[in-house]
């Protein structure tokens, strides 16, 4: 389709010197025949995103968490690992694509495996999660992470492709790390090394994970040790403090 649109001017001068006729006249079919081989160029393009979109989606109908998980295996999730192989053999056949849009498939694909597992962890229907679940989101984004390093699509940093899983990558380092401190100290600043965590996501997952606590704490009452307690007034201390961003960014916007 791109050696069709370059072509039209030479075409168009072949036509021209072959019947004498002015380059004036070509002009409006110039025109018409670039703007239709561009178009369906464009088209044929953004169905190439969307099916890759599509298939992966497929594979995380596949994704079965267990939520209330009690110990990390250390091991990637079976979907994960069938999801990265699928994605390797996919932009080894888009050796012959044009180069711009083999990154910018691969770009997508990556951007789209992120927000799916962004949303999983938001769920709403999700009411509760332990820690060794975002271990095990976590030992999942490496893999994800690993096969945008090793650079999928050639002449291209594979360190771009990762910048899509920034978010996320953000996200589990402070919830696996704790560093809450930090967070609080460096919110709103450019060297944050938490700069793209959300306060209201955070929310989210501390109810979650609060939620896990009170269910397993209610079955293990008289085992309920000091070292508990003192997480638990902490994630509340954490909580109130995230709801009063909130509150703040949402006074600014109405200022």
């Amino acid at each position: 389709m791109e050696h069709l649109d370059q072509s039209c001017i030479f075409l168009e001068d072949f036509i021209s010197n072959i019947t004498g006729a002015r380059q004036d006249n070509f002009r409006a079919s110039k025109l018409q025949g670039q703007s239709m081989f561009k178009s369906a160029k464009s088209d044929a393009e953004s169905e190439i995103y969307k099916q890759l979109d599509l298939k992966i989606d497929e594979f995380f109908e596949l994704a079965s968490y267990d939520w209330l998980m009690v110990e990390f295996e250390g091991q990637p999730s079976g979907y994960v690992i069938d999801l990265t192989s699928f994605l390797q053999g996919t932009f080894i056949s888009f050796t012959n694509l044009p180069e711009k849009v083999a990154q910018t498939a691969c770009m997508s694909a990556c951007k789209h495996i992120a927000e799916c597992m962004m949303n999983l962890l938001k769920d709403e229907e999700v009411k509760s999660m332990t820690e060794p679940v975002l271990q095990q989101f976590d030992r999942d984004l490496q893999e994800c992470e690993k096969f945008a390093k090793e650079n999928p699509v050639h002449d291209l940093d594979g360190n771009t492709f990762q910048l899509a899983f920034a978010d996320l990558r953000q996200l589990l380092n402070l919830f696996l790390s704790w560093e809450w401190t930090s967070y609080f100290a460096d919110y709103g600043k450019s060297h944050s090394l938490y700069v793209r965590v959300s306060p209201v996501t955070c929310i989210i997952l501390l109810e979650k994970l609060k939620e896990s606590d009170k269910k397993r704490n209610s079955l293990f009452m008289a085992a309920f040790k000091q070292k508990e307690r003192d997480k638990k007034r902490l994630v509340d201390t954490v909580l109130k403090q995230l709801r009063q961003l909130v509150n703040e960014q949402s006074l600014q916007q109405f200022s």
